[in-house]
């Protein structure tokens, strides 16, 4: 956030809402009656870049269904497919650093938006740049509250499944964070619903809003220490579970207290746990037109289960754009859409929201932690039933965009068409997202689509004696200013 073309704040939202304003009226006679919802988080800035995004649309004639309090990013999704709206939007940075902020859409359909209306949407804002409002007017009568309305129904939503929450006496007492963040009294509501609310201990320097995260260095899960209060609440009460959410609430981590030490599982781990629970929970046999999904950056674990299992496993590019968008086409298809995830702790379940949601996840994992009781033992029978994956990841800042191509354009530089070697290891195949190349397809064109505005290379590397392969993926994350690496074994 700060002054100036580069950054977020009350002019480019202005910018940005005109601009979308002006390509949804375009794209459909009915935007102004069916609306947009609007959203935002606890960030410094949030409520009031909000209200800058509603005095937009309701200038404009559009009904604006607005939040009128906190909530977590599903939210506004969520109400995006009950109302029948156009879009949705959510004012949020979810668990980047506290200077950050953002301006997440989604389309009617409840997903992301994705390639190629995030084009059009941006050509859009580009001949819209010339403010129009500075706050809100006459066309306040354009406005309806709809937080307690969408609450009991999103609730209802998450625990529809009733398959999913049949031995639920036996859930484990546990330590829960939201990280300064506002999911706090989104997972009472829905512990209330399941009858457990008395089951959580919340972390008390860290169970409200606050923007500033004073306890955390970055509000993110995955950083380390990021757990560490938690972990001392947990120790102190004899407690061998801590939950967390990040500020935003999209995301969900865990861990599990074993013997003297704590266990922090990893995305990976947490995906396939939550996909074998729902396929062992299915009411029926799963066959080739139930289908999950994963990212191309996560573990092969899952696609391993479904080829044994008898469903199928589809794998998109990273982000919920590709996979809850990728999951309304496999429902188009007639194909049974249970659940995606991806490695960076986002968990979609289909039933209730287009996107990850991390209150969601959290009551499915302790749904699954009371069936079996320790969720590290229950991983440790999924490995030596599909055999063991381990998942290695890590990143670095980069301070500029410019910074991030030059490094991946020195790696391109290592071979032509690409290296033939990664340390000691031999390269069988090399994908490159980014040129549109992959040595494995006859004609070298991946099946995944390319971009050349994103950066992200995989190369499939020789296995030696202790293992079988690694899967290694370089990418530029598209959120945050970092250079990811992911390993997969």
């Amino acid at each position: 956030m700060g002054a100036g073309f580069s950054r977020i704040n009350a002019l480019t939202i202005i910018q940005t809402s005109q601009g979308l304003a002006e390509y949804l009226l375009a794209a459909d006679s009915t935007t102004a009656k069916l609306g947009v919802v609007i959203g935002h988080d606890a960030r410094h800035n949030s409520e009031k870049f909000a209200g800058c995004a509603a005095a937009v649309f309701m200038q404009k004639g559009i009904k604006v269904w607005w939040y009128e309090g906190l909530v977590h990013t599903p939210m506004v999704p969520f109400a995006v497919k009950d109302l029948h709206a156009a879009a949705g939007i959510m004012i949020t940075a979810s668990h980047n650093p506290l200077q950050d902020n953002g301006y997440k859409v989604y389309g009617s359909n409840g997903a992301q938006i994705n390639s190629p209306v995030d084009t059009a949407i941006a050509t859009s804002i580009a001949r819209n740049l010339q403010p129009g409002v500075w706050g809100l007017d006459g066309s306040i009568h354009l406005r309806e509250n709809i937080l307690l309305s969408m609450k009991p129904k999103y609730r209802d939503a998450l625990t529809s499944q009733s398959q999913l929450f049949q031995q639920l006496q036996n859930t484990p007492k546990f330590v829960y964070t939201p990280l300064h963040g506002v999911g706090l009294p989104f997972l009472v509501a829905a512990m209330d619903q399941i009858q457990l609310s008395t089951l959580m201990v919340p972390v008390e320097e860290q169970a409200y809003p606050d923007p500033d995260f004073p306890t955390v260095k970055y509000p993110n899960p995955e950083e380390k220490g990021a757990l560490s209060l938690a972990m001392s609440a947990a120790d102190r009460g004899g407690i061998k579970f801590v939950i967390a959410n990040d500020p935003d609430a999209d995301c969900f981590a865990v861990a599990e207290k074993l013997e003297d030490r704590w266990n922090q599982f990893t995305g990976d781990q947490v995906g396939c746990l939550l996909a074998y629970y729902i396929f062992s929970a299915s009411p029926q046999p799963m066959n080739k037109d139930d289908c999950m999904l994963s990212s191309a950056v996560s573990s092969q674990m899952l696609g391993v289960m479904g080829q044994e299992e008898g469903f199928q496993v589809v794998e998109t590019l990273t982000g919920f754009k590709w996979l809850g968008n990728i999951a309304l086409e496999l429902q188009k298809a007639g194909k049974r859409v249970h659940f995606a995830y991806e490695e960076a702790l986002g968990y979609m379940i289909p039933n209730a929201v287009l996107d990850k949601d991390g209150i969601a996840a959290a009551i499915l994992f302790l749904s699954a932690c009371a069936s079996w009781g320790s969720p590290w033992a229950k991983l440790q029978q999924l490995y030596e039933r599909y055999g063991y994956f381990e998942t290695m990841n890590t990143y670095w800042r980069s301070p500029n965009f410019e910074t991030t191509s030059q490094a991946f354009e020195r790696i391109r530089t290592f071979g032509n068409p690409y290296p033939l070697q990664v340390g000691s290891r031999k390269v069988l195949r090399w994908r490159d997202l980014t040129q549109g190349y992959d040595s494995a397809t006859d004609d070298n064109i991946p099946s995944l689509p390319c971009s050349k505005s994103s950066q992200m290379i995989t190369c499939w590397l020789s296995g030696i004696e202790k293992d079988q392969g690694i899967r290694l993926t370089v990418r530029a994350s598209g959120t945050e200013p970092k250079i990811k690496c992911n390993s997969l074994q």
